[in-house]
C-alpha cells in the first residue's frame, strides 16, 4: 500500500501518521526483497498501468480537509482520458459536487500528464470507507482504491455510514495495538450478524475480532440461506445478472404481489426517471423496465424496490466484435518508394493489430521504419522507404476479422531515354556525347578505351536533371576512340564511337572518278542497319572524287532531297549524312545513295529496319481456377516489333483495386500461366505484358473477373438402391467438403468391369442426390462412379468398390408379377397320388436382414459439453424397410427435447442442446417381421465441477503445511482428474499455483516464508477443466519464527516384479477390420514389452503397432487376414523378474447372402399350365429367390 496522503487542511494541513502505522512501514521495511509488502503487489483492478501517481489511503480528522491526487500519462492514450470519482462500488461521487466535495482537474503540455483532485472539506464520520478511481480513454482503462478512516477520540471502530461496498480493510494491524479489556458476557456473534444491516457487518466484526470476512460472509450467507422465507412484495424477482449487446435494447421485468403497489427503479443507487432511453411499463402483477439502445454506460448495477423490500441485478452490455469491411491490397513496389497498406473497419476507435509475417508490428518494436495511422475507420500502415527486406505477407487483425496482402519489392531498375550514338568529326570541330535516363538523382562516369575521362578545359562533364553531357572542344586525332558512360550502381553501360576524320589535300591534276566510303561494320547481310523506333538515325557517308561529285539519297523510287525537317540530308564537301529523326515504322525500306561526276557514277544500298516494342497480347481468360489458385491463357500479340518475342509479364489485382501486383520477375515463355497464392473468394482480374529484345508492350485488355474456388470433396456413401434387367439405380450422399463455390449439380459414368471406358449417364447436371442409370447391356457387370461439379471444375470421383451385374429376367409378365421357368430334380422317384397340380410363380425382392452400421466412433461412450449440439447418423439395412425403434435406458423415447429423424438408409439423433438429463443408454432397434437387430449407444453429457468441499489445514510443521479435503458434491457427471492448489499470503492477497493436477484430496504446500500467514484455495478438475469457484481453506497456517526440527524422511522402497493387472482376453476378429487386444501391467524399474504370436516375437512388423500408455498395453492388428489368427502372448521383463499372459485370436468368415432357384424336369411352365408328369427328382442351384404355389384340381 503506498504511504497514506497528508491531508491538506487550513492552518496545521499536516496530520501525522498514526504510531502504528510507522511502526507497519518499519516492518515493511525489513521484509525479505523477493516479499511484497502488504498493498505493494500489483492491484486486482488495473487493466493497464497508466497511472502515474496513485491517492492513498488516509486516516483523516473530523473538520480537516483532506486532498487526494492522481496523476495520468497521456503520452500512449488516443483520446483524452475520463476520470470517476467512487464511494464503494457503484456511487459516482461527480453526481455530489458541491461545498463538501470539490473536484479539480489539469494538464501539463510537456509532460502529457493530466492531474486529478478530490477535495473532502470538513471531514465527517460518513465520509470514512472505501474510494476508488477509475480512468477510462477508448480501449484502455485503469483503476485504483484507497481508503479514508476517521477515527474515535476514544476507540479505533471504524464507521459503518461507509455502506457494505465500502471495500476490505486490513483489521490486523488495528487488532494489534488494540488496548486489553475485561472479559465480557458470551455472546452468540452469529446471531447478532443476522440481525444486523449489512452495512453494519464490518463494525460487529472488527468488534469481536473477526478478520477473515470473506469466511465470515459466506457462512453467514449459508445460515441465511436455510431460513430464506419468501418475499412478501415480489413473485418473481429480477434474475441476478442480464446481457446484451451494444445498441440493442432490453428489459427487466418482475411480478408484484401487490398490483396497486408503487415501484421504484434505481442504477447504481440513482434514481431513474422516465425518458425515451428509459419505459416503464405495467401489466397486471408484471412491472417491466425497457432499456433502449445500451450502450456502455448502461452497464451497471439495478435495483427494484417495492416498499421496503429490494431486489438486485446487474446488467453487462457487450461491445460487437468489429469487422474489416474493406481489405488489404497487395501491393509492388521498388527500393526505396513509399509504401502504404490501408484497412477499414466497421467501428470508429477499434483496434487493429499488424503483423508480417507472423512478427507483431508495434510503435515500440517497429522504430522509424513503421508508422501507424487511423483516420476514422481507416487505418494505415505506412512503410516510409521500402527495401527487400520488407518483402513478406502483412496481416492485419482485428477481434472479428482479419486480412492480409503480399508486399513485393523488387530492386530499382535504370531505364534508358535516349543513348548515346557515334560521331565522325573533323579536326578543331566539337565533339558531344549526350544520353538521357530516367532517374535524375543517378550519376555516372564517362570512359575512353576503358580509361575514366578526366575533366580539363576542353573536356567537360555535366549532368542537369536526367541529361548527361560529355563535351570535347577542339577535336585532335588522340580524341578518337571508344567511349563509355556507366552510371552508379547499376550494371549499365552505354557505348560509342568517335570517328576523326582527316582531310588531306592532294592536288590531281587529272579528275579522279567519285567513290562511296560506306562504313557498314556491324551490320548483317545486305548492309541492313536496326533501328529502334523513337530513336535518332543518322548516316555519315565519306565521298570522294575530283571534281566533287553530286549526291542523290533515294527510298525506293522517291527521291530524298530536304535539308530539314524529319527525314533530311546534310551534305559537305566530302561528306553526305542521312539524318532521320525519331524513327518510325514507315521509315523502314531500302536506301539508295549515288554520286556522280564527270569522271563517273558511284551507288551503294542500305537496308533499314525499324524495330519496336511489341503489340499487346490478346485474349486474355482464365480457364480453371483452384483453392487459392488460377490458370489463365492468352494469345502471343499480333505483332511482335521486328524482333521475337522472349517472353512475358502477368500482373494481377483485386476487382475494385486499383492496384496491380506484378506476378513474375524473370521472362515467363509459355502462353499458359497458373496464379497462386490467391484469396479463395476474392474476385480477380490480370493482365500481360509482351517482352522482346526491345522493351515491354503496352498491357493487354483485362481479363474477365474471375473467383479462385475450390473444387468439392468427392461425393460419399455412394450405394446401389435397385437394380432391374436394364436399369441401375444409384443413391449417394453430398461430399463433405463443399467449399465456397457449392455444387451445380452430379455427372454420373459407368463402364464395364475391367475397362477403363467410362462412359456419361446424364447430358444434364443432376441436381438430386439419387439416379437411374438406363439401358444397360443385360447380364454385364458394372461400375459406376458420381462426380460432383462446380464453378472450379469436376471433383474426385465416388466409385463402386464391386461391380453391380445387370440381371436378365426370362418368361413374361403378369400385372406386377414375372412367370420364370421351373425345375424339380430327385435322387428318387416319390410315389405320388394321380393329380394335376397349377404351378404360380412370383418374383419377389430378396429379402435382407435388418443390420444396424454402428460407426465405429459410437461403440464407445459420446462424451459431450453441456450446451452442445448432438448429431449422431446410424445407417442401417434391410428390405422392405424396417421399423426404426428409439429407446433410452430401457423405455420408449419420448423426450421433446430430443428429435430422431428416419429415411430408407439410416436414422438420425439429434439434440440441440444438450443438458446433463440427456445421458444414458439410447437403445436403437430396427425390425422386419420378427427379425430385429439392435445397437445400443451412451451418451454423457459433462460439464465444470462444483468447488471441492471442506478445506483444512490440518498440520504446520516448519515451512510446510499440510491440506486436506473432500471431493466436491457435483462432479460435473464425470470423473474427477485432480485439484489445483493455490496459496495466498494474507498480507498481500495474491493467489500462486502451488500444485495442478494433484490427484490425492491431500497436499503438502513447501517453501512457505516464516512470520507469514496464509490461506489456500482448491479447484477441483474434471475433462473439462478446472471448476469456476475453488474451496477455501476454513483456518490458516501460521509459518512461526522457530521451526519444529523435522524427522528423517524414509523412501519407500517401490520395487518389484512386473505384474499383470489386467489379462489378455480371447476374442474373434473379422477379416479387413482392424482389431486390437490389450492388457495392463505394473512393475518398477518399468518392465520391457515384448509382444509374440505363437511364441514368435513379433518385432517391427508394420501390419502391427504396439502402444504403452501408462502401463495399458495395447496391440493393433491392421485389416487382419486368414494368417492372422492364433495365440498372442505379452511377456513383461525388468531386473526383478517377468510375467506373461496370452489369448487366443480367431477369425471369422465374411457371411454371404445365397439366391435360389427352383428347376423341374426341364419343362417350359406357362401361367396356369397344368402338370401331369410324375415327379422324378430335384435338385436346388443358387441363381435366383422365387415362391412357389401349387393346388389341386
Amino acid at each position: 500500500m503506498p504511504e497514506p496522503q497528508k491531508p491538506a487542511a487550513d492552518g496545521d494541513k499536516a496530520a501525522a501518521a498514526p504510531a502504528d502505522q510507522k511502526e507497519e512501514q518499519a516492518e515493511e521495511e525489513e521484509l525479505p526483497p523477493d516479499e511484497h509488502a502488504p498493498g505493494e503487489g500489483p492491484q486486482l483492478s488495473e487493466l493497464s498501468g497508466i497511472f502515474v501517481e496513485k491517492p492513498g489511503s488516509v486516516t483523516a480528522t473530523k473538520g480537516k480537509d483532506v486532498t487526494f491526487v492522481a496523476k495520468v500519462d497521456s503520452s500512449t492514450l488516443t483520446r483524452k482520458p475520463t476520470m470517476k470519482w467512487l464511494k464503494g462500488k457503484w456511487l459516482d461521487l461527480g453526481s455530489k459536487a458541491g461545498k463538501h466535495l470539490q473536484f479539480k482537474e489539469s494538464y501539463d503540455r510537456n509532460t502529457k500528464i493530466y492531474t486529478y483532485e478530490m477535495s473532502i472539506i470538513k471531514v465527517v464520520d460518513g465520509d470514512a470507507g472505501g474510494y476508488r478511481c477509475e480512468v477510462t480513454s477508448k480501449d484502455k482503462c485503469d483503476s485504483c482504491t484507497f481508503e479514508v478512516s476517521v477515527p474515535d477520540l476514544f476507540s479505533f471502530n471504524s464507521s459503518g455510514d461507509a455502506g457494505e461496498d465500502a471495500g476490505d480493510l486490513d483489521f490486523s494491524a488495528l487488532l494489534k495495538k488494540r488496548k486489553q479489556e475485561g472479559p465480557k458476557e458470551e455472546v452468540d456473534v452469529w446471531e447478532i450478524l443476522k440481525a444486523a444491516k449489512p452495512c453494519d457487518y464490518e463494525k460487529i466484526a472488527f468488534e469481536y475480532g473477526i478478520t477473515d470476512l470473506r469466511g465470515m460472509l459466506k457462512r453467514l450467507k449459508a445460515m441465511k440461506k436455510v431460513e430464506t422465507k419468501k418475499s412478501d412484495a415480489f413473485l418473481r424477482k429480477l434474475d441476478p445478472a442480464y446481457s446484451v449487446d451494444k445498441g440493442k435494447k432490453i428489459s427487466l421485468t418482475v411480478e408484484v404481489a401487490d398490483p396497486d403497489a408503487p415501484i421504484k427503479w434505481f442504477k447504481n443507487g440513482q434514481e431513474i426517471k422516465p425518458s425515451a432511453k428509459y419505459v416503464f411499463e405495467s401489466v397486471g402483477n408484471k412491472r417491466t423496465l425497457t432499456i433502449n439502445k445500451c450502450s456502455l454506460s448502461d452497464d451497471a448495477a439495478y435495483e427494484c424496490v417495492v416498499g421496503e423490500e429490494k431486489c438486485f441485478t446487474e446488467v453487462f452490455v457487450k461491445e460487437p466484435p468489429v469487422t474489416i469491411t474493406k481489405l488489404l491490397d497487395d501491393v509492388h513496389t521498388v527500393v526505396g518508394e513509399k509504401v502504404e497498406f490501408e484497412v477499414e473497419v466497421s467501428e470508429e476507435g477499434a483496434n487493429v493489430k499488424w503483423m508480417k509475417d507472423g512478427v507483431e508490428l508495434t510503435r515500440d518494436t517497429a522504430g522509424s521504419k513503421y508508422r501507424f495511422k487511423k483516420d476514422g475507420k481507416r487505418h494505415i500502415l505506412i512503410i516510409n522507404e521500402a527495401t527487400t527486406d520488407d518483402t513478406g505477407m502483412y496481416y492485419a487483425f482485428t477481434n472479428g476479422g482479419e486480412s492480409k496482402a503480399e508486399l513485393e519489392v523488387e530492386e530499382k531498375e535504370l531505364e534508358v531515354l535516349q543513348s548515346i550514338a557515334d560521331l565522325t568529326v573533323k579536326s578543331a570541330e566539337q565533339a558531344v556525347f549526350k544520353c538521357e535516363v530516367s532517374d535524375e538523382k543517378v550519376t555516372g562516369k564517362w570512359f575512353k578505351d576503358g580509361v575514366e575521362v578526366q575533366a580539363s578545359d576542353r573536356i567537360k562533364m555535366t549532368h542537369i536533371g536526367r541529361t548527361h553531357k560529355l563535351t570535347i572542344d577542339d577535336v585532335k586525332p588522340s580524341d578518337a576512340g571508344d567511349y563509355t558512360f556507366v552510371p552508379d550502381g547499376y550494371a549499365l553501360s552505354l557505348s560509342a564511337k568517335l570517328n576523326f576524320l582527316e582531310i588531306k589535300i592532294d592536288y590531281v591534276p587529272h579528275q579522279d572518278p567519285p567513290k562511296i566510303h560506306l562504313d557498314t561494320s556491324g551490320t548483317g547481310n545486305k548492309n541492313t542497319i536496326i533501328v529502334v523506333a523513337g530513336n535518332k538515325l543518322r548516316f555519315d557517308v565519306e565521298i570522294t572524287g575530283e571534281p566533287v561529285p553530286t549526291v542523290c539519297w533515294m527510298k525506293g523510287d522517291s527521291v530524298v532531297a530536304e535539308a530539314e525537317g524529319r527525314v533530311r540530308v546534310e551534305t559537305r564537301k566530302t561528306l553526305s549524312s542521312f539524318v532521320i529523326e525519331g524513327a518510325e515504322k514507315q521509315d523502314e525500306g531500302l536506301y539508295n545513295i549515288t554520286v556522280t561526276n564527270p569522271a563517273g557514277e558511284d551507288k551503294a544500298s542500305l537496308i533499314v529496319k525499324i524495330v519496336d516494342v511489341p503489340n499487346p497480347p490478346e485474349n486474355v481468360k482464365c480457364t480453371s481456377v483452384g483453392e487459392d489458385s488460377a490458370t489463365v491463357t492468352w494469345d502471343p500479340p499480333p505483332y511482335d516489333g521486328g524482333v521475337p518475342i522472349k517472353g512475358y509479364l502477368m500482373e494481377r489485382k483485386k476487382v475494385g483495386s486499383a492496384r496491380w501486383t506484378k506476378l513474375n520477375f524473370d521472362v515467363y515463355e509459355s502462353t499458359t500461366y497458373e496464379a497462386k497464392k490467391m484469396i479463395e473468394g476474392v474476385l480477380y482480374e490480370m493482365r500481360v505484358f509482351a517482352v522482346n529484345g526491345i522493351g515491354i508492350s503496352q498491357p493487354s485488355s483485362n481479363s474477365k473477373p474471375f473467383m479462385p474456388i475450390a473444387p468439392t470433396g468427392e461425393p460419399t456413401r455412394l450405394t446401389v438402391d435397385d437394380v432391374t434387367d436394364t436399369t441401375c439405380a444409384l443413391k449417394w450422399r453430398p461430399p463433405e467438403k463443399i467449399g465456397a463455390g457449392g455444387i451445380d449439380g452430379y455427372i454420373i459414368e459407368y463402364c464395364k468391369e475391367g475397362s477403363d471406358q467410362w462412359v456419361q449417364a446424364n447430358e444434364k447436371l443432376v441436381d438430386k442426390t439419387q439416379y437411374r442409370v438406363k439401358d444397360l447391356p443385360v447380364g454385364e457387370k458394372m461400375l459406376f462412379r458420381v462426380i460432383a461439379v462446380n464453378i472450379a471444375g469436376r471433383s474426385p470421383p465416388a466409385t463402386l468398390t464391386q461391380g453391380v451385374t445387370i440381371r436378365e429376367i426370362m418368361g413374361q409378365t403378369q400385372g406386377s408379377h414375372a412367370v420364370h421357368q421351373i425345375y424339380f430334380y430327385s435322387s428318387t422317384s416319390p410315389t405320388l397320388s394321380p393329380a394335376n397340380y397349377l404351378f404360380l410363380l412370383y418374383c419377389v425382392h430378396q429379402p435382407e436382414n435388418p443390420k444396424i452400421r454402428l460407426p465405429r466412433n459410437l461403440r464407445t461412450k459420446l462424451i459431450t459439453l453441456v450446451g452442445e449440439k448432438v448429431n449422431l447418423v446410424i445407417p442401417f439395412q434391410g428390405k422392405p424397410r424396417p421399423v426404426v425403434t428409439w429407446f433410452k435406458d430401457g423405455v420408449l423415447l419420448e423426450d421433446k427435447t430430443v428429435g430422431t429423424r428416419t429415411s430408407e438408409v439410416d436414422t438420425i439423433l439429434f439434440i440441440r442442446s444438450a443438458e446433463r438429463t440427456h445421458s444414458g443408454k439410447y437403445t436403437l432397434s430396427v425390425q422386419i417381421e420378427n427379425v430385429s437387430d439392435s445397437a445400443d449407444i451412451f451418451i454423457q453429457v459433462v460439464e465444470k465441477p462444483g468447488p471441492p468441499i471442506a478445506v483444512i489445514v490440518t498440520d504446520v510443521w516448519g515451512f510446510n503445511a499440510a491440506l486436506e479435503w473432500k471431493p466436491p458434491k457435483d462432479d460435473g457427471n464425470c470423473d474427477i482428474i485432480g485439484y489445483t492448489i493455490q496459496k495466498a499470503d494474507r498480507k498481500t492477497k495474491e493467489w500462486f499455483t502451488v500444485y495442478e493436477h494433484n490427484r490425492r484430496p491431500s497436499c503438502t504446500v513447501s517453501d512457505l516464508v516464516m512470520g507469514n500467514e496464509y490461506s489456500f484455495r482448491v479447484f477441483s478438475e474434471n475433462i473439462c477443466g478446472l471448476s469456476d469457484d475453488a474451496g477455501i481453506s476454513k483456518n490458516t497456517a501460521v509459518i512461526t519464527k522457530t521451526g519444529n526440527e523435522i524427522p528423517p524422511f524414509k523412501e519407500k522402497d517401490r520395487s518389484s516384479s512386473p505384474k499383470f493387472t489386467a489379462p489378455l482376453v480371447d476374442r474373434s476378429v473379422i477379416a479387413g477390420y482392424t482389431a486390437a487386444i490389450s492388457c495392463a501391467v505394473r512393475g518398477y524399474p518399468k518392465p520391457k514389452i515384448i509382444w509374440m504370436k505363437n511364441n514368435m516375437i513379433i518385432g517391427e512388423d508394420p501390419k502391427f503397432l504396439m502402444q504403452n500408455n501408462q502401463g495399458v498395453l495395447t496391440l493393433n492388428i491392421r485389416k487382419p487376414s486368414l494368417f492372422d489368427g492364433g495365440r498372442y502372448s505379452c511377456r513383461a521383463i525388468n531386473d526383478l523378474g517377468q510375467d506373461e499372459v496370452e489369448c487366443k485370436v480367431e477369425r471369422c468368415p465374411a457371411v454371404t447372402t445365397h439366391r435360389w432357384i427352383l428347376l423341374i424336369c426341364g419343362v417350359d411352365l406357362s401361367p396356369n399350365t397344368l402338370i401331369k408328369q410324375p415327379f422324378i427328382h430335384y435338385t436346388v442351384l443358387s441363381v435366383l429367390s422365387c415362391f412357389v404355389s401349387w393346388m389341386f384340381l
